[in-house]
């Protein structure tokens, strides 16, 4: 049968801008972080109703291909504050085809396409990782684990509160198209106008 009371998963987590790529990896190693994943292109399918009744719900679908890996999560509402808090239900699949096939079948249909090269770093026997994701609207860090970890970390790595970013990459992306007066589209390599 079922547990009586599911467990929920929770993300933590912030992003941080940084210049590029180079300066964030220099910054992990001279704060003892080590590679914990090798960079790795990401694409990113999001999921939705024709009405975009998710989004407005702040909810999230997403499908994601990492080399050969297929991730399907699901993400609540964020929680309000200085660190990014929703539940998150992941699990891996074998067939994207099939997924959004499943899906589609409930009416969810892609609706934003986004890419990102990742790079995931650590430090031995700490409760958090720090990814580098290089995107095509910049370059950010994201600190997730604990509250406490990822203040502590973001000290180390010379970043304060003020620098924390809690939207999504959907979000940041709409609104560096309405800065950059760019028609919306996908947030995808060669295709955003800064690439």
């Amino acid at each position: 049968g079922y547990p009586e009371r599911l467990k929920k998963p929770q993300e933590v987590e912030v992003k941080i801008a940084v210049r590029s790529a180079l300066a964030a990896r220099t910054r992990l190693r001279a704060a003892g972080f080590r590679l914990r994943s090798a960079r790795v292109l990401e694409q990113n399918m999001v999921l939705d109703d024709g009405q975009g009744s998710l989004r407005a719900n702040g909810l999230l679908l997403r499908l994601r291909r990492a080399g050969k890996k297929i991730v399907c999560t699901f993400k609540g509402p964020a929680a309000r504050g200085v660190h990014k808090r929703r539940d998150e239900h992941e699990f891996e699949a074998s067939d994207l085809n099939a997924c959004v096939a499943v899906f589609g079948g409930l009416g969810l249909r892609p609706s934003f396409l986004y890419e990102k090269y990742r790079a995931e770093f650590e430090r031995a026997g700490e409760a958090g990782h720090v990814t580098v994701d290089e995107t095509p609207i910049g370059v950010f860090m994201e600190l997730e684990g604990p509250a406490r970890w990822i203040d502590a970390t973001a000290k180390d790595l010379g970043f304060g509160r003020a620098e924390y970013i809690t939207a999504s990459y959907t979000t940041l992306y709409f609104a560096w198209c309405r800065e950059h007066e760019v028609a919306p589209g996908n947030m995808v390599f060669g295709k955003t106008g800064r690439d």
